[in-house]
């Protein structure tokens, strides 16, 4: 039996699928060494190993079949663009992107003006200003601190990850419009999905139940 390749995402999300994935009962112990410089982690039991990678390399990985499952953020999915099949909704790092800026750029949106807007997910700002909004927009891509862009002077808006509110309010920016509710989800390269149907089916129906568990 070959092994199947799971990409996690560094940080708290892959904090969390080794939570859930413990909960099915399947560990890997290594992962939590602290101090290990090991960049392949194996669970010989089960014939599953493991790498960390950041956020926007891991649907490339599952893309390009490195990595048979993936398990990253919604708005890198949507970003990023790779052919893989997002087959579940994980439910943590739940959070929205959005509209952002000062209350008087809703004025901007609602009358559909040529406006700037900054952002880290150019991709996700220009399908949702032309393919839904149908409104024409100059995007500037940031890697830093979106908010600083409006308050600034370099754009009337931003389109950026939401999870509390709070950084906005404290800098006097407020959410003008939803894009879309975002959470980690588990991905899956579609060879892999052919080749290995039954033991992928097998984890995304126990992993679908733990999730529902701790929901319910």
């Amino acid at each position: 039996m070959r092994y199947l390749t799971f990409a996690l995402t560094k940080g708290r999300l892959a904090y969390k699928t080794l939570e859930l994935l413990e909960g099915m009962g399947i560990t890997c112990q290594e992962m939590k060494d602290k101090n290990s410089r090991k960049l392949i982690f194996v669970n010989e039991e089960k014939k599953l190993k493991f790498f960390l990678a950041k956020g926007p390399d891991v649907p490339t990985y599952v893309e390009y079949g490195a990595a048979d499952i993936g398990i990253v953020g919604k708005d890198t999915i949507m970003e990023e663009g790779r052919k893989i099949y997002e087959v579940l909704d994980l439910g943590f790092g739940a959070c929205r992107m959005c509209i952002c800026g000062p209350e008087s750029a809703g004025e901007y949106l609602r009358h559909n003006q040529l406006i700037r807007v900054a952002t880290k997910y150019p991709a996700i700002a220009k399908d949702y200003f032309y393919n839904k909004k149908n409104q024409t927009v100059e995007i500037i891509k940031l890697n830093g601190s979106i908010e600083l862009a409006p308050i600034v002077g370099l754009s009337e808006v931003i389109v950026d990850i939401v999870e509390t509110g709070s950084t906005l309010r404290e800098n006097g920016l407020q959410v003008l419009e939803e894009i879309c509710p975002l959470s980690a989800r588990m991905v899956v390269n579609p060879v892999s999905m052919r080749m290995e149907n039954g033991r992928i089916t097998e984890l995304i129906r126990n992993m679908k139940q733990m999730v529902t568990a701790a929901q319910g």
